[in-house]
């Protein structure tokens, strides 16, 4: 289920603004380095739906569970982890890699960002949740993003990964 463009707009500028804020307000932080944290945790809760099983034992359809959702987020954001790594669950991350590395960058001692994944609904090889994105400063209102299933892995979809890429300064470009 497609939200209306209008509560969409909304919901993404309202995120894009808090995460704007979030991001600008990263130089604001103590010089102390240490206890910098790298790591990422998460939290969440699901809905569960049954789904079918192909012949090649990949549930068509099947929910992903929120901590593999939440890993995805979790790698994106985490400096410790490479481009590659990083590519690697991303639809058509490749693509994305000199943004990813750019955010990487943006995101080195920034602090620990935790994500809470909420409400999974699967309709074919996508799905969508709500993610609230908690940063050292404070937390972003939810916003949908999105996931495919590509070769039995879930990863997250080229335009969520364009929201977040823009969040951290490091938007895509056509």
């Amino acid at each position: 289920m497609l939200l209306p463009a209008r509560t969409l707009r909304f919901c993404v500028a309202t995120a894009a603004a808090a995460i704007a804020v979030t991001v600008g307000l990263t130089g604001c932080g103590s010089d102390d380095d240490s206890g910098s944290a790298t790591g990422t945790t998460a939290t969440a809760s699901t809905t569960t739906a049954a789904s079918a099983t192909t012949g090649s034992g990949q549930a068509a359809g099947a929910t992903p569970s929120v901590e593999e959702l939440q890993t995805t987020l979790a790698i994106l954001s985490d400096p410790a982890k490479t481009t590659q790594d990083k590519v690697a669950i991303v639809v058509d991350g490749e693509k994305r890699a000199t943004n990813i590395e750019s955010m990487t960058k943006a995101l080195a001692g920034y602090g620990t960002l935790k994500f809470v994944v909420s409400d999974v609904k699967v309709t074919g090889d996508t799905a969508t949740a709500q993610v609230v994105i908690s940063s050292p400063n404070g937390d972003a209102p939810p916003m949908p993003l999105t996931w495919q299933q590509v070769g039995g892995k879930w990863k997250l979809s080229d335009a969520s990964t364009c929201v977040l890429l823009g969040f951290a300064q490091a938007p895509c470009t056509p």
